[in-house]
């Protein structure tokens, strides 16, 4: 990866900041650890579907111009900028935190996703391995799982992950908001071109996966034209499901984002940021649970029905549960028995 200047928003929980008088130094890749006692996170928003996840990693080596994450990398002391993209922070003992958890009398054996923050395939995975480690204590639980990642390193995790398809459950979602290479090249740098996460999906479904795709974030003026052959491409290539969100700016991300777009696709900008507008009542986020993930207005309801138009068109998400009822399901889950333990007669 080639250095980049530092450029980070001036971070509010910070009580310094620093003024580079001279050349601006080169952003260089640090790994940190955190040594937290607790692996799983409970979400209680209503604008995610699901309860509990793993992050084994804190910012990412993607750098995704539009990530809504870069703010929580600021509580860690750092900057949502080239901080959130180079400082980047691993738990090492992630797997052994995950199997405590699941030893808990109070764990019911939910599905855990995998991540609801960073990347759990970033690159840095390749050496750490802890998400794959995480995923075989999953599977030795027998605990349900959802994945999502941008990730073709996915697939180097088939054997657990066809483990927890035979005796739990695994859904893998593969994030694909764009399908013209230039553009998202821009907008996410060190990710995987649209092209091999489509060959991510294929060689997923393949194996017998349950593979979708995320259409997320629809960027309004920049990829919202993309839509239909993302979809197209991805149900060709074996996905059965299918979600998209709108993209959130909040916090210091409109400033990375803007940065990023006016410096990459300057003919273009003024325009996307006009449509953001339009979706977000003239401002460029709107944080409210409900609206944030769909926006508002016209443009946003113009993206909505596209998007229910062509899936329906294609067949995805047909096997979803069409209510809160049809998601409940007997879990999996099962305690392997240590060694010595005596069977019970009832």
């Amino acid at each position: 990866m080639k250095p980049r200047p530092i450029s980070n928003p001036t971070n509010p929980w910070d009580t310094t900041a620093v003024e580079y008088l001279e050349e601006i130094p080169p952003a260089k890749l640090e790994v940190l650890e955190d040594h937290s006692r607790e692996v799983l996170g409970r979400n209680d928003s209503p604008d995610v579907g699901f309860t509990w996840s793993v992050n084994p990693y804190r910012g990412c080596l993607h750098a995704c111009a539009y990530c809504y994450a870069r703010p929580y990398h600021e509580y860690l002391g750092f900057g949502a900028g080239t901080d959130f993209e180079t400082k980047l922070v691993v738990k090492p003992q992630a797997p052994e935190l995950l199997r405590a958890a699941f030893e808990r009398k109070s764990w019911k054996g939910e599905t855990v996703a995998f991540s609801g923050v960073t990347d759990c395939y970033q690159p840095l995975e390749a050496s750490m391995r802890l998400t794959r480690s995480c995923l075989e204590v999953c599977a030795e639980y027998r605990n349900p799982v959802g994945i999502i990642t941008k990730g073709p390193l996915i697939e180097r995790d088939l054997d657990v992950l066809k483990t927890l398809a035979q005796e739990a459950r695994v859904s893998v979602c593969i994030t694909l908001p764009f399908h013209d290479e230039q553009v998202a090249r821009a907008m996410e740098p060190y990710v995987a071109t649209p092209r091999r996460r489509l060959q991510t999906i294929e060689r997923l479904a393949a194996a017998g996966i349950t593979v979708g795709v995320a259409v997320a974030p629809v960027i309004p003026g920049l990829n919202d034209e993309d839509m239909v052959r993302v979809l197209t491409a991805a149900r060709q290539a074996g996905a059965t499901r299918a979600f998209y969100t709108l993209l959130r700016l909040p916090g210091p991300v409109s400033a990375v984002f803007e940065e990023r777009l006016r410096e990459k696709l300057p003919l273009r900008a003024e325009r996307v940021l006009h449509r953001i507008r339009e979706t977000r009542g003239g401002e460029l986020n709107d944080s409210r649970f409900r609206v944030r993930m769909r926006g508002e207005g016209l443009y946003a309801d113009t993206i909505r029905k596209l998007f229910e138009t062509t899936v329906r068109r294609l067949e995805l998400n047909t096997a979803w549960p069409r209510n809160e009822a049809e998601k409940e399901e007997e879990t999996t889950f099962r305690r392997p028995m240590k060694p010595g333990t005596q069977l019970s007669f009832f």
